[in-house]
């Protein structure tokens, strides 16, 4: 066994090379990294690879949303956070498209948007938008200004969805959703307790879905609701409809989940290492794309992802596939890219590379991103990269003159493409966050470990308080793995986590309810220690027939429940470190979309003096997108003095307005957006 590096976030390699004729080569890294994405290799060869058809510039800020549309054959429909709705019609001879039609209508920016079918008063549809001024606007594709304006929802709308004879569904931040036919709501669906992000009508049997962030998707008949699917342990943003019985959802979990509308979960697909935004199915058949906040668009074909696509942009809010199959990606950066499999309608060379260069010029912040902690003195340089990677969107690292670069391996073109540079990661001092986000979940490592160097790839995850060995049997079984490799794993394990393990690692008191330790009964750094405090008591732990060893309870207090001497709590001279509190308490992460849900619900209850003004919501909603993104912009004073409008609200709303402050503060490390 021969062993190279070590260490969190860095890569390792250990070979082990047992005896017998049934042995197997195996090859160790340790990554934390991208997640696989499956076994692309394969897949890759299934199907075309998607490239760069063109960029469609137009809109002045975030696209968050997009549709296919009926009029003229092959446009789309996008909506921005610019206030606009525009038509786009394909410009055949130069490959890209043409702003056709201009609406505008909303008062504050548009979130979604979706195609009402053709009907004999406007044979070519008709383009429904939602908004924050929680308006549903109607356009036709001969008029800049609405048709109508349907009025009803008391939040934000940000989903829509339309089905059979001019049927409408809504979905809001109010938690609820309505139904429309026409300019009339005809029900109102009441039953999530969060925001609903996604809404889908069913083609056929007159059913209904709605996701919330309350993580549940329901499914509705006749305004009521005749079955709730739960699985996804975050939020859920995005749904598409695969047939009559079938569906899809994407949530901030990271992960995907097919569904039957009996109810059952069919299979769950990850790959995303971040907040999945949208999600759209390719035509006749059940392959889709996803797009979300780890900077991608991911291309699923039989239920692997195939190809990973990242765009220079932060969040990629929304994706639609085209009737011919090219892929539409609406950005934070306001831009819109089109991919295609098809040669004929692929961008130009100079195109393609103008596109890489864009791409390789993005910052990559690893406190934000899916790359955990990373020590540029260990790096290799750009020799790696003539090396050829193993898998569809595999990640290396390299130094060049200083700075880190990252680079994702195409199975398809066999070529590493630079993804943008990593900023922050100088030097040797590790970043404060590490965890990597695998199948949903957070783990202080993610190790990749390839059978035969051109065998499959497994990860392990691991948690410093799990135990190497059962992780490592745990990982065997799970993998159908020879059980021979058992002492191999558990000591790669070991060797490549310095041996940290909970308890040795932090000195100080912990509580097992705020996250900030496990409390460990008897746990001490010296036979002649104290023990530490029990989180329950306040005092020293309970030990059953303890006498004056150094388990006995501390000065004294005995056990209130067994009665073995007078408890009073003003016995115990331990001073408690839970409270009071001297210093401020900060976020270490925290959900921006939800402060701000709460504070506008909130908004609505306020006394008419105190309530804040649509001016002032979007001021705080930049504020929180300023405050947990990537970006250095600080907050404005303005920014801050509506916030300090919102402290001074009657005590139940304050306590939204104070997770906002949190927020806020310069120590607070940066969490995405959602």
């Amino acid at each position: 066994m021969t062993v190279s590096g070590a260490g969190k976030g860095r890569c390792c390699c250990v070979r082990v090379s047992p005896s017998g004729p049934s042995a197997a080569r195996w090859l160790f890294r340790a990554e934390t990294r991208f997640p696989a994405a499956g076994r692309a290799a394969a897949m890759a060869s299934a199907g075309g690879t998607y490239r760069l058809r063109c960029s469609v510039a137009g809109h002045e800020l975030d696209v968050r949303g997009l549709s296919q549309g009926l009029f003229p054959p092959g446009g789309f429909v996008s909506v921005s956070r610019d206030r606009t709705a525009r038509l786009w019609a394909p410009d055949c001879p130069n490959r890209g498209f043409t702003e056709m039609h201009s609406m505008s209508g909303h008062s504050n920016f548009v979130s979604c948007v979706c195609i009402i079918p053709s009907s004999d008063n406007y044979p070519h549809g008709l383009i429904a938008t939602g908004g924050n001024d929680h308006n549903i606007c109607i356009f036709t594709l001969d008029n800049t200004a609405p048709l109508y304006v349907l009025k009803g929802h008391k939040n934000t709308v940000c989903s829509l969805s339309s089905g059979k004879f001019g049927t409408l569904l809504s979905g809001s931040w109010d938690t609820t959703a309505k139904v429309w036919l026409n300019d009339k709501c005809m029900m109102t669906l009441q039953g999530h307790t969060a925001a609903v992000w996604a809404v889908k009508i069913l083609p056929e049997q007159g059913l209904m879905l709605t996701g919330s962030a309350d993580k549940t998707i329901n499914l509705w008949k006749a305004g009521r609701c005749e079955r709730t699917f739960t699985g996804h342990e975050d939020c859920v943003r995005g749904l598409a409809i695969l047939s009559d019985t079938e569906f899809l959802s994407c949530a901030n979990d990271a992960s995907i989940r097919r569904w039957q509308i009996s109810g059952e979960c069919l299979q769950i697909y990850y790959g995303h290492t971040n907040y999945i935004y949208s999600i759209s199915v390719f035509p006749h058949c059940k392959d889709f794309v996803t797009t979300g906040e780890d900077r991608s668009l991911r291309i699923w074909k039989r239920g692997e992802c195939a190809q990973i696509i990242r765009l220079p942009a932060q969040s990629v809010w929304s994706c639609c596939v085209l009737d011919n199959g090219d892929i539409v990606v609406g950005t934070s950066d306001g831009i819109i890219r089109v991919f295609t499999e098809s040669l004929e309608r692929t961008a130009s060379a100079e195109e393609i590379q103008a596109f890489e260069n864009e791409l390789s010029q993005a910052t990559i912040d690893p406190k934000t991103s899916d790359l955990g902690d990373i020590n540029a003195d260990d790096l290799p340089g750009r020799e790696h990269l003539k090396e050829p990677g193993t898998r569809e969107g595999q990640t290396r690292l390299i130094k060049d003159n200083g700075k880190v670069e990252a680079y994702q391996w195409s199975v398809n073109e066999g070529r590493w493409i630079k993804i943008g540079e990593v900023v922050g990661s100088s030097g040797a001092t590790q970043q404060s966050s590490g965890r990597v986000l695998f199948e949903g979940k957070e783990y202080d490592y993610v190790f990749t470990i390839d059978v035969n160097e051109n065998g499959p790839s497994y990860k392990l995850p691991y948690n410093i308080s799990d135990d190497p060995w059962l992780t490592a049997y745990n990982f065997l079984q799970k993998n159908d793995l020879n059980a021979m490799f058992l002492d191999q794993v558990a000591k790669f394990i070991i060797d490549n986590t310095k041996g940290q393990t909970l308890g040795n690692t932090d000195t100080g008191f912990s509580d097992p309810f705020t996250g900030s330790g496990r409390y460990v009964p008897g746990s001490s750094s010296g036979s002649n220690a104290v023990p530490a405090p029990d989180p329950f008591t306040g005092a020293g732990r309970y030990v059953p027939g303890s006498a004056s060893n150094v388990l006995a309870p501390l000065s004294g207090v005995v056990d209130p429940f067994t009665g073995r001497g007078a408890y009073q709590a003003t016995d115990a001279k331990a001073e408690n470190i839970y409270f009071p509190k001297k210093e401020a308490v900060t976020f270490d992460q925290a959900n921006p979309t939800q402060i701000l849900g709460k504070l506008k619900e909130l908004n609505g209850s306020t006394p008419e003096d105190q309530k804040l003004t649509e001016d002032d919501l979007i001021l705080l909603e930049k504020l929180l997108f300023v405050t947990c993104n990537t970006s250095a912009e600080t907050p404005t004073a303005q920014q801050l003095q509506t916030l300090w409008k919102a402290i001074n609200w009657p005590e139940e709303p304050v306590i939204s307005s104070l997770k906002a402050i949190r927020l806020v503060r310069d120590d607070l490390p940066l969490v995405n957006p959602c």
